[in-house]
């Protein structure tokens, strides 16, 4: 293996890198330190015209597909040479946090911005392309159901079936993609390979005191979208006796959910993270109740036995209600692997560093899972203070932001001195 002391050296620019986070943070980002970019929303669709102005100053190619993924194309090593396909995602959750997506396609911008430079500083003929990623609708916020541009990309997800999905307000992605500039023809194709850095969303590398890390493994998820379905009445002169109270179901639901996940200790989560309720108004009894459930695991076993409890518990809650219900979708994602070689490409590019890539679980979907299906992917971490995601505290030091980016530099130099032959490499270097 050449001695990757020896490699090109792109340095970043860590003052460029926070620039760029800055601007990308003025569409939908809060004085709180909020950010609500919405999928497909105005602020969204502002943030990727700033990313093609950004592609269009730096000699990036732009493409957009029929699903609305931008992607950024530089092509250093010529047709037909290897693609390595860098980025995340702009789309936030409501009054959710600045890094959660936009740092890893920030991150993808300036490290491969530095090693081209380098490279060409180096005279450095490069074994590889390299694309910039931002996927629509990684958060499922608005639409449902998450992951869903990468998810129509590997072909998990018919794009007329996702171009179809619907709002709470009832806008269709294909609407929303045509009202923003991002309904796209072009095809862009599989990557030779997929990297993606992220903020934790933990509290495992603050806790350990270090400043990498690299997800070995991602847990599968099981997602229900069920109604609760009673009769409407008014909340005074009804006797209890006769209520048929959809809200009352979901209760009885929800706490028997958070009670099941005692019995496997750390290795399930459950949530009902939104809940829709009919008619929603504080005299009436309410007659509908929609509930977005989840079921998550690293075992299988442990997943699929979660869903037959779920079923026992959705019908013991309809019992004690006396109410119906209805299952309106189920979306599953497989647990699995992140690709071997890229993490051990992790650990290599961290050790020069002298730091460790600390191996971890990603509990969360990434579209890097997506990616995972087609082509060597992996997601790469820098920690976030207190572990927090998804809320307006969340928040990645400039420093550990530089440095997560600095490492993910030093990957792709290697790839693009070694090409994908570094990914095939054993124990050594690390």
């Amino acid at each position: 293996m050449p001695d990757t002391m020896a490699l090109p050296a792109a340095r970043i620019d860590p003052a460029r890198l926070q620039a760029m986070m800055e601007a990308v943070c003025a569409f939908g980002g809060g004085p709180d330190g909020s950010m609500t970019r919405l999928a497909l929303s105005d602020e969204d669709g502002r943030a990727r015209d700033w990313l093609a102005a950004w592609f269009r100053t730096h000699g990036f190619a732009q493409k957009v597909d029929a699903i609305g993924n931008q992607f950024g194309h530089l092509e250093l090593a010529g047709p037909g040479a290897p693609t390595v396909m860098v980025g995340s995602h702009l789309d936030s959750q409501p009054n959710g946090g600045r890094f959660d997506g936009a740092l890893g396609v920030i991150a993808a911008c300036e490290a491969i911005l530095s090693v081209r430079e380098s490279l060409a500083e180096a005279g450095t003929k490069p074994a590889c392309n390299f694309t910039v990623a931002n996927w629509t609708n990684e958060e499922g916020a608005r639409f449902q159901p998450s992951l869903l541009g990468s998810s129509v990309f590997t072909g998990a997800a018919d794009p007329d079936w996702a171009l179809a999905r619907r709002d709470g307000d009832g806008i269709a992605v294909g609407e929303a993609l045509a009202r923003i500039g991002y309904a796209g023809t072009d095809r862009v194709p599989v990557p030779d390979a997929f990297i993606e850095l992220h903020i934790e969303g933990g509290p495992i590398l603050e806790r350990e005191g270090l400043r990498f890390g690299a997800f070995t493994r991602f847990w599968g998820a099981t997602k229900y979208r069920l109604a609760f379905l009673g009769r409407q009445a008014h909340t005074g002169p009804t006797p209890m006796a006769e209520r048929r109270d959809a809200l009352l179901a979901a209760a009885y639901l929800i706490a028997d959910l958070k009670a099941m996940t005692a019995d496997y200790g750390l290795d399930l989560h459950s949530s009902v993270g939104r809940l829709e309720v009919r008619p929603n108004s504080p005299n009436t009894v309410p007659s509908e109740a929609v509930l977005f459930i989840e079921l998550r695991s690293g075992s299988p076993a442990i997943l699929e036995e979660a869903e037959l409890r779920l079923k026992a518990a959705i019908d013991l809650a309809c019992a004690r209600a006396e109410v119906g219900h209805e299952v309106r979708a189920i979306d599953r994602r497989a647990a699995g692997p992140m690709a071997p070689g890229l993490v051990r490409l992790a650990e290599r590019a961290s050790a020069r560093h002298g730091t460790e890539a600390r191996h971890l679980d990603t509990i969360g979907g990434h579209d890097a899972v997506s990616l995972s299906a087609v082509c060597p992917s992996v997601v790469l971490a820098v920690p976030c203070r207190g572990g927090v995601m998804h809320h307006p505290t969340e928040f990645a030091s400039p420093e550990d932001q530089a440095f997560g980016t600095q490492v993910l530099a030093d990957m792709l130099t290697i790839l693009a001195t070694e090409g994908l032959a570094a990914l095939e490499t054993g124990e050594q270097g690390r």
